[in-house]
């Protein structure tokens, strides 16, 4: 075999290992789907998939459909009504078989659960790798109280839906799907996110573990001041626990979100 035709043949050899990448990549495509009660570290773990080079992640698709429905004044409510898409359909349809924006090959949701609204089917969910995220409710309450300066319910914070989404989730797959922890993630993120990684079928990067400061997305919600810490952060803060006393007229739903709370840390990552 000559000088040319060893050439030919490499250059054979290097366009059908090319084709075969190609297609392992388009085989391998992940719609990873991140369940959460607010105030739980969902948007500094969408930071950390953000971070990834073969990732697209989109923050809150359901919440200029919820918006819409539920009459919420947040901050910039008639920019983002008139900037995206409201109707839950045509989002649906975009999460679970429109293309991954950006050429990514894998498209990480993040869902505050309490906008999945009773009227939305939720049959559309199975078709994403579904994943949750919990935290510890005396933490989370605290949190939530000190940034809304409101009362939190079991609606508000959506942890009631949270289990029975886990639950119709495990029922329709026969497996018990991801469950992480705020505090386990905080305390060793690279051993939480490998074993997420794993989980969901993708190779974990030590890309995950450190990121740019500013904003998590392009989104316009993300400037307002919820986003404040996560737009701050470089990556994952050291845990430190709440030493604050949980108000006396908020013990009541603390009680509830604890039962739900240790339900589902039973089934954690770890």
């Amino acid at each position: 075999m000559n000088i040319l035709q060893r050439v030919i043949l490499f250059k054979k050899i290097y366009f059908l290992c090319d084709l075969k990448k190609i297609n392992t990549m388009g085989n391998n495509l992940k719609r990873i789907a991140m369940w959460a009660s607010p105030r739980c570290l969902s948007t500094v773990l969408l930071r950390s998939w953000a971070s990834r080079p073969d990732t697209f992640v989109h923050d809150e698709p359901l919440y200029p459909h919820y918006l819409l429905v539920s009459g919420r004044n947040d901050p910039g409510r008639d920019e983002v009504l008139n900037h995206y898409e409201t109707d839950w359909v045509k989002i649906v349809e975009q999460v679970t078989t429109g293309t991954i924006p950006a050429g990514k090959s894998i498209y990480y949701q993040k869902y505050m659960v309490y906008r999945l609204q009773p009227h939305i089917d939720i049959n559309w969910v199975f078709k994403l790798t579904n994943c949750f995220l919990i935290r510890k409710p005396k933490e989370m309450l605290l949190s939530y109280i000190q940034l809304w300066q409101k009362n939190p319910t079991l609606e508000t914070i959506g942890i009631l839906r949270l289990k029975q989404l886990f639950e119709s989730v495990r029922k329709h797959t026969g497996i018990i799907p991801p469950v992480i922890d705020a505090q386990d993630l905080l305390e060793n993120p690279r051993h939480i996110l490998s074993l997420l990684c794993k989980a969901v079928g993708v190779e974990f990067t030590d890309a995950m573990l450190k990121w740019h400061t500013g904003n998590p997305t392009d989104d316009i919600w993300s400037k307002y001041g919820w986003y404040e810490n996560a737009r701050n952060s470089t990556g994952f803060y050291h845990y430190k626990p709440k030493e604050n006393s949980i108000p006396k007229q908020f013990e009541s739903i603390l009680f509830q979100c604890n039962e739900v709370y240790d339900e589902l840390y039973k089934y954690r990552l770890k």
